[in-house]
């Protein structure tokens, strides 16, 4: 069923139940007060007739047959019958003159010890009540045929069916075509929605003035588009540079290669060649690891190893790790206040890539430094974990800073520096995987601060 079928549907259901219990009510109300009308008609004739009995001095049987015939109530087929208190009937009028009550004794008990009875007898209604006076007790019933009060109700229920069905017609329509103008900025939506893809992914939605629904939706989208347009350029981005640092080795391997088959040579200079090619080699298995973590780095993190992790652990284990990569990096640790729990220091996270995060920050400090020296402060306030990577290096110009957390991205001053730009971007991708966040302050000539924080785990440790 389309969304136009399901919300017309809707709003005739709605429509529906509305004009059913406003009909119902009308109906309900009209029904009850015919019902009352005839009852107080029934009974004030009763009393009237058992009034009249009472006074048997002043008015005879015959008499108060005249009276009764005389009464006009718009009714037919009226009978008033007077019974006594040993449940003889003492007295009948009838429109018909063969025409009785007949109705159950029960009835005159019922009367006789409360207020007055409603009964129906065919198509006919009565009342019984209980007249007392003087010496006198009887109990007057009355009965009639309420035809102009039942033709009135026939005639409602007829008028309220049409107006049913009438209302109902029209709940279809309206709502087919209120619907119809409801998903008009859908179905304007949709449209340029399906002229976007991905060699054009600078269109966007209109989103007019009006601060409705429709609006929010299609700012949602732009923004959206916009973060894909983002994502998508920086993949294009990625997979260009990827591919001019992976071609650039194998360049200079395939034309080392060329130039050493191109003639019979020594063998210093096979070996030469073979050195040389070796680094390039050497080089390029550096590339493919690096490009192989930022991948699982940049992944689910689903798909990733997750423990409890001691952060204080990881920094201790980072002198040994920098002589190995280059006997002239020194880095320098300091436990600022460290709280007494323990546990205050854990994170939830994997090692391994928490190590390979905290050490590029550590490699890029030592690696632009001209003492090539790094200071790291571990620290821990409230639910955060802070740990600062600081060095004395080059520093960044501020306009470089929004940029270098991206892929292959490198700075002017450290284009002549070894590297391919990647370690920043993959440290950024680890921290976020993390829940972490990184900021980075630095000036030209004075060095750089990088700032990661990560969740401490100790609260839902204790949780």
């Amino acid at each position: 069923m389309s969304v136009r079928a399901r919300i017309t549907l809707l709003f005739a259901s709605i429509v529906l139940v509305i004009l059913v219990l406003v009909c119902s009510s009308v109906y309900y109300f009209s029904y009850s007060n015919r019902l009352n009308t005839i009852k107080t008609r029934l009974d004030n004739w009763a009393v009237t007739t058992g009034t009249l009995l009472s006074q048997s001095g002043l008015f005879n049987h015959k008499l108060i047959m005249r009276i009764d015939a005389s009464t006009i109530l718009a009714v037919k087929d009226k009978t008033v019958q007077a019974y006594d208190s040993a449940g003889k009937r003492i007295y009948r009028y009838s429109d018909n003159p063969e025409d009785s009550i007949l109705f159950d004794q029960h009835i005159l008990s019922d009367a006789r010890s409360g207020a007055a009875v409603y009964f129906r007898l065919g198509n006919r209604e009565g009342m019984a009540h209980h007249f007392t006076g003087k010496n006198y007790d009887v109990v007057m019933v009355a009965a009639a045929f309420d035809e102009e009060g039942k033709r009135k109700l026939l005639h409602l229920r007829y008028i309220l069916l049409l107006s049913l069905t009438g209302g109902i017609i029209i709940a279809v329509g309206a709502g087919f075509i209120f619907s119809k103008g409801l998903l008009i900025p859908l179905r304007k939506i949709a449209d340029e929605v399906n002229e976007i893809s991905v060699l054009n992914l600078a269109g966007r939605i209109k989103s007019g003035t009006e601060k409705d629904e429709w609006n929010y939706l299609s700012d949602t989208l732009n923004n959206l588009l916009n973060r894909l347009q983002g994502t998508i350029e920086i993949h294009r981005r990625f997979i260009a540079n990827a591919s001019h640092e992976l071609s650039t080795p194998l360049t200079s391997v395939i034309s080392q290669l060329e130039v050493s088959l191109s003639r019979e040579r020594d063998a210093a200079d096979y070996r030469n060649v073979m050195h040389s090619i070796y680094q390039d080699v050497r080089q390029l298995s550096k590339l493919t690891q690096t490009l192989l973590e930022f991948a699982r780095a940049s992944g689910d993190p689903g798909g990733i190893g997750i423990d409890l992790v001691r952060m204080d652990e990881i920094l201790l284990a980072m002198p040994a790790e920098l002589l190995k990569i280059n006997s002239d990096y020194v880095v320098s640790i300091i436990f600022d206040q460290l709280p007494e729990e323990e546990e205050r220091l854990l994170v939830f996270g994997n090692e391994e890539l928490l190590f390979t995060a905290i050490k590029n920050l550590v490699i890029n400090g030592c690696k632009y430094s001209s003492d090539h020296h790094t200071h790291i402060t571990l620290s821990a306030r409230e639910n955060l974990i802070v740990v600062r990577v600081c060095d004395d290096g080059i520093g960044m110009a501020e306009k470089e800073l929004q940029n270098i957390f991206q892929p292959f991205y490198r700075v002017n001053e450290s284009q002549q520096t070894q590297g391919f730009g990647l370690g920043l971007s993959l440290s950024k991708q680890i921290i976020q995987l993390h829940k972490g966040t990184i900021t980075v302050d630095s000036l030209p000539g004075k060095g750089t601060e990088f700032t990661v924080t990560f969740p401490s785990a100790f609260n839902l440790l204790k949780s």
